[in-house]
């Protein structure tokens, strides 16, 4: 185990970051405390002040580094967002810790089409379940066996039937396929709506999951997921009728411009967390 101490200053907040709805393989051990894990890597992470305090099992400074993306100055995103829209003062100031974490596409991308019609304890324990079937093995961590998350090839043998029996449900055919297809076709590229296109194309994507997939797997900021939560948050800020989501992406991508998907986590987490549900 390698201790860590990575500095991290007034624009980061580690349960803000991991609470948002951005990635589902961690563990609170206590207030401040995590357990995280991301590809074949995992450590318990603390935030005290302004550094981030790490115990890391396997991944080195670098790689914490970037995958919390400590190097970006959010305090300019804030500024430009600010300006185009001052009513997001409130969500920034609240979730003004978030960052968007650099994860592996592929983990995001079956993380995203396992989170479909499901709720975060259960998206949890099926991305668990299929680790731990099909992962490699990453040591033993606060007392049990530990895994990473299974590699694309490890997915594509595995059939849907497999899957079911770990509580996959309809999902298990899109994870088969999903690996199939990411094993030709690789990481999206190119522009954003070209991307975009490649994310919508794979089986049993729709258009919410493939911008959380462009955000969090890409870290495409001009993608702007609308779920239940951001619905009546376009509602209750901006007056649309719940089924108008071509006019919320529109209004989304006037207003936000290329920070659209950085400003759907303020409001996300400012809502969600205070349970604002009018």
């Amino acid at each position: 185990m390698k201790n860590i101490e990575l500095k991290t200053g007034k624009d980061f907040n580690l349960k803000q970051t991991l609470e948002c709805g951005q990635c589902f393989r961690w563990e609170k051990i206590e207030e401040s405390e995590y357990l995280i894990f991301a590809e074949d890597k995992a450590c318990l992470a603390k935030d005290e002040k302004d550094y981030l305090k790490i115990q890391s099992f396997n991944g080195d400074e670098e790689f914490w580094n970037n995958y919390f993306d400590l190097s970006t100055d959010y305090s300019k995103y804030k500024e430009e967002l600010l300006r185009g829209e001052p009513r997001l003062s409130d969500a920034i100031l609240y979730g003004g810790g978030i960052r968007i974490l650099n994860q592996d596409f592929f983990e995001v991308l079956i993380s995203f089409i396992i989170s479909q019609n499901n709720n975060i304890p259960r998206i949890k324990k099926c991305i668990e379940s299929i680790s731990s079937v099909y992962g490699k093995p990453i040591g033993i961590i606060k007392g049990r066996e530990r895994f990473a998350f299974p590699s694309p090839d490890a997915l594509a043998l595995a059939d849907s039937e497999e899957l079911m029996k770990l509580k996959l449900g309809y999902r298990s055919a899109y994870i088969v396929k999903a690996a199939h297809k990411f094993q030709i076709e690789k990481v999206p590229s190119g522009k954003s709506d070209e991307k975009y296109k490649q994310i919508l194309s794979y089986y049993g994507i729709g258009p919410k999951v493939a911008n959380c997939i462009s955000l969090f797997g890409l870290r495409d900021f001009e993608a702007f997921p609308i779920d239940t939560w951001v619905k009546r948050i376009m509602v209750h800020m901006y007056g649309f009728d719940e089924k108008d989501i071509s006019g919320m992406q529109k209004f989304a991508a006037e207003k936000f411009g290329s920070l659209g998907g950085l400003a759907q986590q303020y409001l996300f987490y400012y809502y969600r967390d205070r349970k604002i549900k009018k």
